[in-house]
């Protein structure tokens, strides 16, 4: 059991290193070669987990190869159009002015129900509202509304905003967030400052959020709850 329990560890650390080096995607954004690449992983690694007659070096080797394929593959589509077209494919457009491209989703094979659902994904309902419908290569669909249905946005009404930036993350599980507190230009005296006000103390706070004009919003930790 102690000999399972170590290989399943090693290959656990081994996956997840791998993972890591191929990029930070989410699972529905994946390209076709990675998609590819993540089930063979999957698959490689439970080989010496189900067989432990089998020797690691053999589920390791193939991973570290896989990994270290798609690594190059994904330098190469970044400096050549060509092959990026040839691996990943190109966007096409499903909805062009309201009208549904029927070529293109039967090509695409893609049902109007799944069309139909990613739009709603989308915020949107009517057909007739859609000036671009563009699926993607990682397989989303975006969706550009005619001009009477977007949104007014402040430029619309004539109206100046001030640029700035989001609220920041400065405090998490009762930790600093260093780096956070530096972003939105305030330092460790403002962070007791505020503390100080809502009589509270690192520990005690859950979340707390700050942005460059000394706002902050504080979430204190329930009681019993630690980090």
């Amino acid at each position: 059991m102690g000999v399972v329990l170590i290989r399943s560890l090693i290959l656990y650390i081994i996956v997840i290193f791998g993972v890591r080096l191929m990029g930070k995607r989410q699972l529905g954004e994946l390209q076709p070669s990675e998609l590819v690449i993540t089930i063979l992983i999957s698959n490689i690694a439970t080989l010496p987990l189900e067989d432990p007659d089998i020797p690691l070096i053999i589920g390791i080797l193939p991973i570290l190869t896989l990994v270290c394929y798609e690594v190059i593959m994904s330098w190469i589509t970044l400096r050549s159009l060509r092959m990026r077209r040839i691996i990943s494919g190109r966007p096409k457009i499903v909805i062009r002015n309201g009208q549904i491209e029927q070529d293109t989703l039967q090509d695409l094979r893609i049902s109007v129900d799944d069309l139909m659902t990613a739009l709603r994904g989308n915020q949107v309902f009517d057909l007739e509202q859609v000036q671009f419908a563009i699926m993607e290569t990682t397989g989303t669909i975006s969706v550009y509304l005619k001009a009477a249905h977007q949104p007014l946005t402040p430029n619309d009404l004539s109206l100046k905003k001030v640029e700035q930036n989001p609220p920041a993350v400065i405090i998490q599980d009762g930790c600093v967030m260093g780096k956070s507190l530096a972003m939105i230009g305030q330092n460790t005296a403002w962070l007791e400052q505020r503390l100080a006000e809502h009589r509270m103390t690192t520990k005690e706070v859950f979340v707390m959020l700050g942005d460059s004009d000394g706002n902050c919003t504080i979430i204190p930790r329930k009681r019993g709850h630690t980090s």
